[in-house]
């Protein structure tokens, strides 16, 4: 048993991404936090933390639809409206050791994403 819930622990961190809190969400973060989305695997807290600076700066509005879980792992769900991408449903599953975030798996539909990306030109 944890400290505090899995679920606890993802509904501080989804409340975090919300609020573009991006050192709650590392505060919340084992130092060698996994992250695995469409964009590839990342490991440890300042690989997830440009991860998420990246990510709160696309947001403009982040709606929670459903938090599921229990001592040791989580699902989050939410719809993402951010820059590129103006509806985009997210799932997560975070695994939690030790009261931190251990690991999580980022699901989403990442084909509209690459297409904006195709259209930017570089700097």
């Amino acid at each position: 048993m944890t400290e505090r819930t899995a679920l606890a622990i993802a509904r501080a961190y989804v409340e975090a991404i919300v609020n573009k809190d991006v050192e709650a969400i590392i505060s919340n973060s084992s130092d060698n936090v996994v992250c695995i989305s469409p964009t590839g695997r990342i490991a440890g807290t300042e690989a997830f933390r440009g991860f998420h600076d990246g990510f709160a700066r696309m947001i403009k509005k982040i709606t929670v639809l459903a938090t599921y879980g229990d001592d040791e792992q989580a699902v989050i769900v939410y719809n993402a409206e951010t820059h590129p991408v103006p509806n985009s449903i997210v799932a997560e599953l975070i695994k939690v050791k030790s009261g931190k975030i251990a690991s999580t798996e980022v699901i989403y539909d990442a084909t509209r994403f690459a297409a904006y990306m195709a259209t930017v030109q570089p700097h």
